[in-house]
């Protein structure tokens, strides 16, 4: 199963995640999914928010179309379209409803971030979806370096957070706090199992990964429940 080491990767159980944080959210998810349905489990992916239709074939236009894609040991991505924007909605709370029995892992892209490497959530954000039990928080270690102005979505909420100027560089210290707060990545999280994504850990040192790694369990996270996750795999 793709190079997650996360326990829920195999444990067989049905799952609901709500994937939130910065760039690399819909990569991991859609990994995530192939890996299950090669695995022939039954995967349903959708947003709460947007995300851009797949081309793939993927997309499910109803029940009917989700079940084809299953029996051909494929996952099958769910949403309403917008046709001014090329990308998908929530779908439908009646289709999500009849089919959510029936899948074995929900996967759900459930803030967004145009594209920067980490965030902080507007008060609206996220939209984790009320039967989710685990959060996955991505935070992509290209920000490292760069200003919070260049990096991060929400600038000045992320710099109140922090308190500190939108030109203060990212550190490791200040990505680890975005992810571990709760006005943060673990937003609304509760008593679901929160797990940490670092994704594109080849663009920075072994020694910067185990820095904020470090960091992370110091502050109490399970470092069982932390990828360092490189492009590509």
């Amino acid at each position: 199963m793709a190079h997650c080491p996360f326990d829920f990767v195999n444990d067989g159980k049905k799952h609901t995640i709500c994937l939130v944080g910065g760039g690399g959210k819909t990569t991991v998810m859609y990994e995530l999914a192939a890996a299950w349905a090669a695995c022939g489990r039954k995967i349903l992916v959708l947003t709460s928010t947007h995300i851009l239709q797949p081309a793939d074939g993927s997309f499910a236009a109803d029940a009917a179309a989700v079940h084809n894609l299953w029996q051909h040991g494929r996952y099958a991505v769910i949403g309403t379209p917008e046709l001014a924007t090329g990308k998908l909605t929530a779908p439908p709370q009646e289709v999500y409803e009849a089919l959510q029995p029936q899948a074995d892992v929900i996967l759900c892209e459930a803030d967004g971030s145009r594209h920067h490497p980490c965030k902080a959530p507007a008060e609206h954000e996220p939209v984790l979806l009320p039967d989710s039990d685990i959060v996955l928080a991505v935070a992509g270690m290209d920000a490292l370096g760069c200003s919070l102005a260049q990096a991060c979505q929400r600038t000045q909420l992320a710099a109140e957070l922090l308190d500190c100027s939108v030109e203060k560089i990212i550190n490791a210290q200040m990505l680890a706090s975005l992810l571990l707060s709760e006005q943060g990545a673990r937003k609304n999280v509760g008593a679901r199992a929160y797990y940490i994504v670092l994704n594109k850990c080849d663009l920075i040192t072994t020694a910067q990964q185990e820095e904020i790694r470090r960091l992370l369990v110091s502050a109490g996270m399970d470092e069982h429940r932390i990828w360092l996750r490189e492009r590509g795999e």
